[in-house]
């Protein structure tokens, strides 16, 4: 029969921690022998490690000059560019109105140079294929049979063919996928040729068609809320684009009378849409329900006035014809190098420093436990981040580093919180195994309820943030699981098990967890005789007494009341004991 008592469960989880630290380190170490990881260190930022700036200078062709909101979408679309290519940690930034400045960690390949000067590429490209769905690369052993993979028939006869599916484009097709991992592909492609792309946010894979709209051929784009029938503004945001004539009004035309013969046959046929493509991603792929004659046409859908915006906004200055000139590209030092790296280690060895002292000094042999803590706590999120830097290129920076250093005060929190509710339950009069399991369930609500806010907190940062704050909050958030998983697989099994032990379970006078030195008063004190409330001065006079009032103001409401509740019964049960003594007295004098 299998043991499920607490101290089985306690050692099994102990195990399971133990089991996942090693699986992590062995991830770790396979990646080293393999090549794949550089070394045991954490890939280092921009500002600790150095890297490459590259200032950039817009040229529009024509030799127009770049408007201010031109140039804050040309960031927007490098930092599109340089966040899919896997790089983390840049900086993207204008200078002077008139330049962009992009400054990566470690050296740009020339594929990356290439895309980050390239000048945008959208275009519209009519679908062939659709997933109609988030579809991820097909399992090997699911893919289509060589044998059975399509072989065109004939010479493709418009951009909708499906004779432009051959045999490598079903392979790359099935292989791809569009939800996480994402297969990567690429943002320069052959406008002649059809392609595999994703949809970004959807994850719908598609097969697209040669171009049919070049983006140059887009004139303008908006967003407003779409007119009814009758010309009365209805609730739905669509977005309106307007095509140069004549032959990009002529083109549109003869795309969407193919496209809307094929959307009367069948509402849901993907070779009833086409797709907008922007560096070889998909963002938009309506359905064509009307034929546009004089190029300008109404795209709808499920939009916010957000995305509304956004989608117009991609429209309008995705199609620019602008490309970026390398005015200079140099190697730049660690803006605050080892120096700054050292200090920032050293504070927190200090800080760490100062938690151990602290513990030592509050909880004794308990505060043990601390330190055991934080350490695992500090080995998961070592592993975490190596592992991300090996997966997802995460480079650790500066504010990353004080983002953990944060982290510690925190997690040392949760364990203050742990051990103050064992030491209330004590206090109470209970044995230390129930006052582990009480203080325990008392404790998780209050460190669960405050982690959820740090993650909370640190997922908004995260995403309305740029640059090195990004690092600051994915480690503040990171450690905080860390937290939860070291609180709930180390020191509450760990206080289990040592609850059980001579030395912590007798309340030896270094173990933390001494009843007497915590002023505990049993509520049975024998002889039938319970606690008072007479009897709590003996503790609150003693050097605890700060301890107690500390863990009396932050009882809950609904904890001061069970307590008041318990002394009126209590208080009752003496005032029936002394009228019983008295009458009994009274009995005896007649």
């Amino acid at each position: 029969m299998a043991r499920t008592g607490p101290t089985s469960t306690a050692r099994r989880t102990l195990l399971w921690l133990g089991a996942l630290i090693i699986v992590c380190t062995l991830a770790v170490g396979g990646g080293v022998l393999s090549g794949a990881v550089s070394s045991w260190a954490p890939k280092l930022g921009l500002d600790l490690e150095g890297g490459t700036q590259m200032i950039l200078a817009p040229k529009v062709e024509g030799g127009a000059a770049i408007t201010s909101e031109q140039l804050d979408q040309a960031v927007s679309i490098i930092r599109q560019r340089v966040d899919g290519s896997g790089v983390s940690e840049a900086l993207i930034s204008t200078e002077g109105g008139k330049n962009v400045v992009v400054q990566m960690p470690g050296v740009p390949t020339t594929e990356e140079r290439n895309l980050i000067k390239a000048s945008a590429n959208m275009n519209f490209r009519p679908v062939i294929v659709s997933t109609n769905a988030p579809a991820g690369a097909v399992p090997e052993a699911s893919r289509t049979p060589a044998d059975q993979l399509p072989k065109p028939a004939a010479a493709p006869l418009n951009a909708s063919d499906p004779n432009w599916v051959d045999a490598a484009l079903m392979q790359s097709f099935e292989a791809t996928s569009c939800i996480a991992p994402t297969t990567p592909l690429p943002t320069v492609t052959d406008p002649s040729k059809p392609m595999v792309a994703c949809e970004a946010g959807s994850g719908v894979k598609y097969i697209l068609g040669p171009v049919e709209i070049p983006g140059k051929w887009i004139k303008t784009a908006s967003y407003g809320l779409q007119p009814g029938a009758q010309g009365v503004t209805t609730n739905t945001w669509a977005v309106q684009l307007t095509l140069v004539k004549p032959e990009g009004a002529q083109a549109f035309k003869e795309v969407t009378q193919r496209l809307n013969a094929k959307y009367l046959t069948n509402r849901d046929d993907p070779q009833a849409r086409f797709a907008i493509v922007l560096d070889g991603n998909v963002i938009s792929a309506p359905a064509s329900m009307a034929v546009i004659t004089d190029g300008q046409s109404s795209i709808t859908g499920n939009f916010t006035e957000a995305s509304a915006k956004a989608l117009a906004d991609q429209l309008k200055f995705g199609a620019l014809p602008i490309s970026f000139e390398i005015q200079s590209d140099e190697q730049i030092s660690a803006t605050l190098g080892l120096q700054q790296l050292e200090m920032g280690m050293l504070a927190g060895l200090i800080g760490l420093g100062l938690v151990v002292i602290y513990s030592l000094f509050q909880y004794r042999a308990l505060g043990l436990v601390t330190i055991f803590s934080l350490v695992i706590a500090g080995i998961l999120t070592y592993l975490a981040i190596v592992l991300l830097g090996w997966a997802e290129n995460y480079r650790l920076s500066l504010a990353g580093i004080a983002g953990i250093i944060v982290a510690i005060g925190q997690t040392a929190d949760s364990f203050i919180v742990y051990f103050e509710r064992v030491r209330d339950e004590l206090r109470d009069g209970r044995g230390l195994i129930a006052a582990v399991e009480n203080g325990w369930m008392r404790a998780k609500r209050t460190i669960l309820a405050s982690k959820a806010v740090n993650i909370l907190a640190s997922l908004v940062l995260y995403f309305v943030s740029v640059g090195n704050v990004k690092g600051f909050a994915f480690t503040l958030g990171l450690t905080a699981v860390a937290d939860l998983i070291v609180v709930f697989m180390f020191t509450h099994p760990t206080l289990q098990l040592l609850a059980r032990t001579k030395f912590f379970g007798e309340g030896h006078h270094f173990s933390g967890l001494d009843p007497k030195q915590l002023g505990a008063v049993p509520l049975y004190r024998g002889a039938g005789r319970f606690r008072t409330p007479e009897d709590s001065p003996d503790f609150s006079k003693s050097k605890n007494a700060r301890a107690a009032g500390e863990a009396e103001r932050r009882q809950t409401i609904a904890e001061r009341r069970l307590a008041a509740k318990q002394e009126q019964m209590a208080g009752s049960r003496v005032s029936g004991s002394s009228k019983s003594e008295s009458s009994d007295d009274s009995k005896e004098s007649k």
